[in-house]
């Protein structure tokens, strides 16, 4: 069987089928359209190991003497007896390509079990990989793992990977690949915060524009793991799975189980190249969100209620909240928590999602109508998966109510501990999800609401339905839930909160329409944050708000401008009580607004680029128009921001990336502008250097080895950078 060569964008994926299974043999930078015998490769045989070639196989097993971690695990239940089959010899059956896709089947007749691979490489060199196995024997298979696995070449030595916790998502930490098994265990049934959304491996040294990077993503909203495998022969494979519960899936003949996606890229930029992989992906998908230049519609500026009042919800307070938004600008109002019966603080409610007469004797419609009247969209705050143990729902059928135990709690059964006082309704349950189902549908089909903040706010430990494991049939349950609402209502969009970034995944952003990236509005957490969780989602999917003066989550104080310009790199919006601010303030907040405005659809549909900066207290990031070949990169938008302080006197010259070697760019600086409030605030320096003023002309080749000096700036504090092609 000839092998499989899939091209795109600067990568090549090799499949052969010599051993008699698929193997792939390389994914990782172009190879051109001529491949030489692959015979060639033949490894040789060393002493006191098998006496043959192991391949590394795309579902590397036993059964070829593959030492390392198997991709496949599980046993046949026959006849009350079980382990048996426990080690499957796969051969290929079959294998073609359609166009830029393999499809590849595998068989062991005698185990009874068959898997069928699909292998998509993207238009932008985005690798998509997932399996489906097949029990196609006459008793009940046990699946305890089904792994996408993909190998990554001898030069890759050094492992980036992500973690965080609540308010501090999607922190980097590295390490050394070395012989063994590195593995991230999610078991939150979600994605969690400390979450990795990327697995990147890498040349020595791989920053942000240099060497060479393997990355991998997997699109599940569940429980998971994630891993490097090294072993004695110097080989390295790199993967992910859905980490499935005791006996959570059995499959009986004929049944079948599909994996999540593994979404993987390779770059020889650095980490950039990576970003432009999965973004391509992203916006190159029917549904995205387009910006207007693309066709679409430009992501509106967001004022969401919770930091300005809380539960604290009152007509006449929240209709002079939306006039003093519109005025400033804003295009879509978010209610949020505590519009609910009984819902007047975080022990109640969940659950019964119909709106509080006592609060609202003649519904949303008067708050709606006010905020639609003054040119505004209007969304609201939803928990559909929750549920409190103070609500009518939770009184009316405690049956719904997810627990270890196959009985309710009302029946002696056990539940798991509360989180923010609150359990989880049993969507795989049908009755439940109905319910939640048609709850959430009649709120959307008799109120003019264009937006769901929908919240998710605990993990999933003690997950079970009917006695058993259940986080599989859970997160399937969700996806469904999204599914059907977004069917039944194609013009709303919908936002994943999950506590705010823990459950951020291509799973549920295949239905949702943007991410909230940390419950954390202080800028100086959000620079790390954001920057990270971009390497895999693109600004426009990725909420960033400007917060109150004083972090209500660290207690921090910043200025607006450096708010601000954190805030416009991403989908820009406040959650504010933006009637406090009043005179000189509020006229620069109006400029930023304005400033997202104007360069929204260049932040999000740009390339991202990101400096590999020496002085390590400061960041410089931006977007990079994207035109046509034709009119190459016309704009860029880049902020420059100083974490803390430096160990030198001045920054020095810092170079600027991502721009056309040979076209001619004026340079301007937009913020903090003379005359803002927190101008006097940003830099310490007797002089600014001699461009900051008027400005300054350069082509792109100049401005990246050269760079230009920038001024001295305050710890937590940032400058907006604005490029121009002349």
């Amino acid at each position: 069987m000839d092998p499989l060569h899939l091209r795109s964008a600067g990568t090549s994926l090799v499949i052969s089928f010599s051993s008699g299974e698929a193997e792939i043999i390389h994914w990782g930078a172009d190879l051109g359209s001529t491949l030489p015998d692959l015979a060639i490769l033949g490894e040789p045989i060393p002493h006191s190991a098998i006496d043959a070639t192991v391949p590394a196989g795309l579902l590397p097993q036993a059964s070829s003497s593959w030492r390392g971690r198997p991709g496949l695990r599980g046993h046949r239940i026959a006849d009350g007896v079980s382990g048996l089959d426990f080690s499957p010899r796969l051969r290929t059956v079959a294998a073609r390509r359609e166009g830029n896709t393999a499809v590849i089947e595998q068989a062991d007749p005698d185990a009874g079990i068959a898997v069928d691979s699909t292998l998509t490489l993207h238009d932008g060199g985005l690798l998509e990989l997932r399996h489906t196995v097949t029990n196609s024997g006459t008793t009940p298979y046990q699946l305890d793992e089904l792994a996408t696995v993909l190998p990554v070449a001898p030069d890759a030595v050094e492992l980036l990977d992500l973690t965080g916790r609540w308010c501090r998502e999607n922190h980097p930490q590295r390490r050394a690949i070395q012989q063994g098994t590195w593995v991230r265990t999610g078991r939150h049934g979600r994605t969690g915060h400390d979450s990795s959304i990327v697995l990147a491996a890498g040349t020595p040294g791989f920053g942000n524009r240099r060497g060479k990077v393997w990355a991998t993503h997997l699109a599940w909203s569940g429980n998971h793991e994630q891993f490097t495998d090294t072993l004695g022969d110097g080989r390295t494979m790199i993967g992910g799975s859905e980490l499935l519960g005791p006996a959570e899936v059995i499959l009986e003949p004929q049944g079948t189980y599909t994996t999540p996606a593994l979404f993987a890229a390779y770059s020889d930029r650095g980490l950039d190249g990576i970003s432009e992989a999965f973004y391509n992906w992203f916006r190159s998908r029917p549904h995205h969100v387009l910006p207007a230049a693309g066709g679409g519609k430009p992501r509106p500026v967001v004022l969401n209620t919770w930091e300005a009042v809380y539960f604290d919800h009152n007509l006449d307070t929240l209709i002079e909240l939306a006039d003093s938004a519109a005025e400033l600008g804003v295009e879509r109002f978010v209610l949020d928590d505590g519009w609910f019966r009984g819902r007047r603080d975080d022990h109640a409610g969940l659950g019964d999602w119909y709106v509080d007469e006592s609060l609202w004797p003649s519904g949303l419609t008067p708050l709606i109508s006010a905020v639609t009247s003054r040119g505004m969209e209007f969304g609201l705050w939803v928990e559909p998966e929750m549920v409190n143990l103070d609500s009518d729902i939770a009184r009316a059928h405690p049956d719904w109510i997810v627990g270890p135990a196959a009985v309710s709690h009302k029946d002696g059964g056990r539940l798991p501990l509360e989180w923010r006082n609150q359990h989880i309704i049993d969507l795989v349950n049908p009755e439940a999800w109905q319910y939640i189902f048609g709850r959430i549908d009649a709120l959307l089909s008799e109120n003019n609401i264009s937006y769901l903040k929908w919240d998710q706010n605990r993990d999933l430990l003690e997950h079970g339905h009917g006695g058993r494991f259940s986080v599989h049939e859970q997160t399937l349950a969700a996806y469904r839930l999204f599914d059907e609402l977004r069917k039944a209502h194609p013009g709303v969009e919908i936002e994943s909160c999950s506590s705010g970034g823990a459950r951020v995944d291509l799973g549920i952003l295949e239905r949702t329409d943007r991410i909230w990236a940390s419950d954390c509005n202080d800028a100086l957490e959000r620079q790390t944050i954001q920057r990270w969780t971009g390497l895999v989602v693109p600004p426009e999917l990725v909420g960033g708000h400007i917060g109150p003066t004083t972090s209500h989550t660290t207690a921090r104080t910043h200025d607006l401008s450096f708010r601000a310009i954190t805030a416009l790199f991403g989908h820009f919006g406040m959650e504010w009580d933006v009637r406090e601010v009043q005179g000189a303030e509020r006229e620069q907040l109006k400029r930023f607004i304005g400033l997202y405005k104007e360069h929204r659809d260049l932040i999000h549909s740009g390339r991202m680029v990101r400096a590999d900066v020496p002085d390590e207290s400061l960041m410089l990031h931006g977007a990079v128009s994207a035109g046509s070949p034709e009119a190459g990169t016309t704009a860029a938008l880049f902020a420059l921001v100083s974490t803390r302080t430096t160990s030198a006197e001045q920054p020095g010259r810092v170079s600027i990336p991502g721009l056309e070697p040979d076209r001619t760019y004026r340079v301007e600086a937009l913020s903090p502008a003379p005359g803002d409030t927190d101008y006097a605030h940003t830099f310490t320096q007797v002089q600014p250097p001699a461009w900051l003023a008027d400005g300054a002309v350069a082509n792109g080749r100049f401005l990246a080895e050269v760079g230009l000096p920038m001024p001295i700036l305050n710890p937590e504090h940032a400058l907006l950078l604005r490029f121009t092609a002349l």
